[in-house]
């Protein structure tokens, strides 16, 4: 830490700087403009505004989207009172200083540093993480938001011929989708725009829209470039490091390697059908029973080939976005038809609007690209087996758990789902995706939204009640498990659930490229070999070949 007296000296950090080229980064707290004799009343105005928005954080070398893990040690919403003073603006779970990686000769760099200082490392690209794996007390952070190439390659392997498109570490969906667009191509990709596809979405699975034609981002993976602990800079494929690329793709990030780059399947574009659903709340009753309907319409989209839904489902509304790849408006239009019989019904108001677009990113565009995607969550969730939703006490049980959860009077709750047929890989690529995607009806994920200004008590009590949500969805789905990018951080069962029977054979990876435990995060593989204590200080919990 840096009070000890082990703490690296500042020639030792210029050393470092010297050795990256310059580009090692002071971490330095976002809402700094607030504070100090140099605050800027002004400039803190605009961050307090844009506190929520994510491209306010994906930018900076050490900020996260993580309220828990800020920790309010450094926030714009202190008010005037505490303006200028510095005592109430620390770095908190801010790493203290960042690498602007550019290259793998720059991670070793860090890794090497780090395993020499004793000083705690962390791996930051968007600050897409709500489970504390992008920050900690006293770290040195990797920032791979830089790594942006984007390249177009004619690929060939015993497994796959095809096109295929290489994406630097950094490169995020917004940039990616119209990339691919102008050369008739779409990949795999996460709804939200801002978050980068070659790190932790694809390593912890990675849902989308495209998944109800190609599956989850870890089935499309065809080879990382990455640089490990123990092994340094090394190419990860079927054919390669073969153990290492399963465990890549699906097995949790923050684990087993620094991603560099990761080279992905690039399927040929066409038309897209959609259809945008809005559905709204006038009495409790006919509002339950038409949520009620759509998860019992639920098997019959996910039977639609190349379908794939996306809804949310709030106190007072619920809205679906559908995506069919090649698909026709006809069979859209035909599947929701006994839906919407029901909501007329029900009297239920609601919109619909069924599309046909020439193109991926034309589709995107039309119907999801205005979703907004705010920063200041906390998340859990639970894969929702298909025989839940289809058996009629289950199914009653689930959205009784829903009703509870999104009735929660200490702030604003939301239930997502993100809903396909995964039954198979696609590709028939072997890799350690949780088994339960393969039987799921949808991915559910609990969000809650607290203000942002929020003290940190309250954020405990929000995480208590996110944690009692996804306790009360495992216990309704015995044998499921939860997709480890949209989970609470603080789970009893994290193995069982996140990684399941590929928790072993996740660790055997863990200790051949990672064997003194560098690469630490929250509910990773490995984790338990440290504890982390009040001052945020990792300690030494367990041997590494004792777990």
């Amino acid at each position: 830490m840096p009070e000890d007296a082990g703490w690296p000296s500042w020639d030792q950090w210029q050393s470092l700087n010297q050795s990256v080229g310059g580009r090692l980064i002071a971490g330095k707290p976002l809402a700094r403009v607030c504070y100090g004799d140099q605050a800027n009343d002004t400039a803190c105005a605009v961050l307090r505004a844009n506190w929520t928005d994510e491209y306010t954080y994906f930018a900076d070398p050490v900020a996260v989207m993580s309220p828990k893990f800020l920790n309010d040690s450094c926030t714009p919403f202190t008010g005037t009172g505490t303006m200028h003073d510095r005592s109430a603006c620390t770095l908190g779970n801010i790493p203290n200083y960042a690498i602007n990686v550019s290259s793998a000769e720059d991670v070793v760099a860090g890794i090497r540093f780090a395993k020499d200082s004793n000083i705690r490392l962390v791996v930051k690209n968007t600050g897409h993480d709500y489970q504390g794996r992008s920050c900690g007390r006293g770290s040195l952070s990797l920032w791979m938001h830089n790594l942006q190439d984007i390249s177009f390659l004619n690929y060939t392997s015993a497994g796959y011929a095809g096109p295929a498109v290489r994406l630097g570490a950094g490169v995020q969906a917004y940039k990616v989708n119209p990339a691919v667009a102008s050369q008739g191509l779409r990949v795999t990709g996460g709804l939200c725009p801002t978050v980068g596809l070659a790190g932790g979405y694809v390593t912890g699975g990675g849902h989308g829209p495209l998944m109800g034609s190609y599956g989850l981002a870890a089935d499309n993976t065809l080879e990382f470039e990455v640089v490990t602990p123990d092994k340094g800079y090394l190419v990860a494929s079927p054919s390669k490091n073969t153990e290492l690329f399963w465990a890549l793709n699906g097995g949790g990030g923050s684990a087993y390697a620094v991603v560099l780059s990761q080279t992905t399947r690039a399927h040929a574009d066409g038309p897209v059908v959609g259809a945008t659903l809005t559905f709204n709340k006038t009495d409790d009753a006919t509002y339950w029973d038409a949520i009620d309907a759509w998860h019992i319409l639920l098997p019959a989209l996910n039977r639609i080939p190349g379908a794939a839904c996306t809804f949310s489902i709030a106190q007072k509304s619920t809205q679906a976005f559908i995506t069919v790849l090649d698909g026709n408006t006809t069979e859209v239009t035909d599947t929701l038809a006994p839906f919407l019989a029901q909501l007329d019904q029900l009297n239920v108001p609601y919109t619909n609007v069924v599309s046909h677009e020439p193109t991926y990113y034309a589709h995107y565009l039309a119907t999801t690209s205005a979703v907004e995607f705010p920063t200041n969550n906390l998340a859990g969730g639970r894969l929702i087996p298909l025989s839940v939703i289809t058996t009629k006490s289950q199914r009653a049980d689930l959205l009784a758990a829903i009703r509870t959860i999104v009735g929660s009077n200490t702030t604003e709750f939301t239930v997502s789902g993100n809903a396909a047929n995964l039954s198979v890989s696609r590709t028939g690529l072997e890799n350690a995706v949780l088994p339960a995607w393969r039987t799921m009806a949808y991915s559910l994920i609990i969000s809650a939204y607290p203000d942002p200004a929020a003290p940190v008590d309250l954020l405990e009590r929000v995480n208590a009640e996110v944690i009692a949500g996804q306790n009360d969805l495992r216990r309704l789905t015995p044998g499921s498990g939860t997709y480890v990018n949209e989970a609470t951080f603080e789970p009893a069962y994290w193995k069982e659930d996140y990684y399941g029977v590929n928790y072993n054979r996740l660790l055997a990876v863990k200790k051949t490229y990672d064997s003194d435990v560098v690469l630490y995060g929250p509910a990773v593989v490995g984790s338990d070999y440290w504890t982390v204590a009040s001052d945020g200080r990792l300690c030494q919990a367990t041997d590494l070949n004792d777990n």
